[in-house]
C-alpha cells in the first residue's frame, strides 16, 4: 500500500469529525460579505469522470460507495452520465488542461482521454463561505477514491479544470496532509489550485475562475502590468492573503477594487457570489 493511500485511508475515517468541527466555524480567513454579493447563489462542484469500459456500474458504484461513506451531500447526475463515449471529451480536455504546473498532465492521459468508453457526472452539495473549504477536500477524497477504482480521467466542470492522474493523486495527498495537520489555509490553497483555472484573458484583464469553490473572491490582474506567469504568481498571492488576513485589509493594501459585475450569468457554475478583486492598472 503506497503512502498516499495510506494517509487517504486513515483521514477518511476521520471526516464526519472535521466536517461537523468546520461546519460549525467560519474558516480561517473568512471576512463579512458585502450586502451587494448575491450570496443567495451558492457555489457547487460538477466533477466529471472517464471510464474505460462502456458501462457506468463501475463508475457508478465506486462513487456511490464514497458518497454512502464520506462524500456526504454529494450526488451522481443520471442525466447526462452515458455508458458511451462522448466525442467532444478530447477537445474539452485539451482546452481544460492546468497549463500552469509542469507536466500537469502527459500523453497517457490525453491517450486515455481520446479512447474513453464511459462518462460518469458527480454532482457536489451547494456550499457556502462557511464550509467551501471542507466540501472542495471532500471532493478529493473522491477524486482519489475514483481513480483508484478505474476513473481514467478526471475534469472540475465547476471552473473548467483538468489535470492528468498522477497530478491529481499528488493535489490529494497535499489535501490529506493538511487536514492531518488541521491546516485550512493550505487545504484552501490546494483545493484553489486544483479545481480553479487560471489565467484567462478578457476585457484587459488577466483572470481567474473558479475561487468561489474556496469560498473566495476572483483576482483580476491588468494584462499591462503583468506576464501571464507573473500574474498567476500574483492572483495566487493574493488569495492567499485574502485567506488569512481578510478581504479589506487586502483590498487596502493592495489598492483594488471588489467589483460583483460578472461575465457569467448567476445559474452559471463559473458565477463567482463573492465578487471579483480587481487590482490596480
Amino acid at each position: 500500500m503506497d503512502t498516499m493511500r495510506r494517509a487517504l485511508l486513515g483521514l477518511i475515517g476521520t471526516l464526519p469529525t472535521w466536517r461537523s468541527s468546520f461546519a460549525a466555524k467560519p474558516e480561517t480567513g473568512e471576512t463579512p460579505m458585502d450586502s451587494s454579493g448575491s450570496e443567495a447563489v451558492k457555489p457547487r462542484h460538477v466533477l466529471c469522470f472517464l471510464g474505460k469500459e462502456r458501462d457506468l456500474a463501475p463508475l457508478s458504484d465506486a462513487a456511490s460507495g464514497a458518497i454512502a461513506e464520506f462524500a456526504t451531500g454529494f450526488s451522481i447526475d443520471e442525466t447526462y452520465s452515458q455508458a458511451e463515449p462522448d466525442d467532444r471529451m478530447a477537445r474539452s480536455f485539451d482546452v481544460c488542461w492546468d497549463r500552469v504546473e509542469p507536466d500537469a498532465w502527459t500523453k497517457a492521459d490525453e491517450a486515455a482521454v481520446a479512447s474513453h468508453q464511459s462518462v460518469l457526472y458527480v454532482l457536489g452539495p451547494r456550499m457556502t463561505r462557511n464550509n467551501a473549504v471542507t466540501v472542495t477536500t471532500a471532493a478529493f477524497f473522491l477524486v482519489d477514491r475514483m481513480i483508484d477504482k478505474g476513473a481514467v480521467a478526471v475534469k472540475g466542470e465547476s471552473a473548467g479544470i483538468a489535470h492528468g492522474l498522477s497530478r491529481w493523486k499528488q493535489l490529494a495527498l497535499q489535501a490529506a496532509s493538511a487536514v492531518k495537520a488541521d491546516d485550512v489555509l493550505g487545504q484552501r490553497r490546494i483545493g484553489r489550485l486544483a479545481f480553479a483555472k487560471r489565467p484567462l484573458s478578457a476585457r484587459g484583464y488577466l483572470e481567474s475562475v473558479g475561487f468561489h469553490l474556496v469560498g473566495l473572491p476572483e483576482v483580476y490582474v491588468p494584462i499591462s502590468q503583468a506576464s501571464e506567469r507573473e500574474a498567476v504568481a500574483t492572483m495566487d498571492a493574493v488569495a492567499d492573503e485574502i485567506a488569512e488576513k481578510g478581504l479589506e485589509e487586502v483590498l487596502r493594501k493592495r489598492r483594488a477594487s471588489l467589483s460583483f459585475e460578472s461575465q457569467y450569468e448567476e445559474d452559471e457554475f463559473k458565477f463567482n457570489p463573492y465578487g471579483t478583486v480587481m487590482l490596480a492598472g
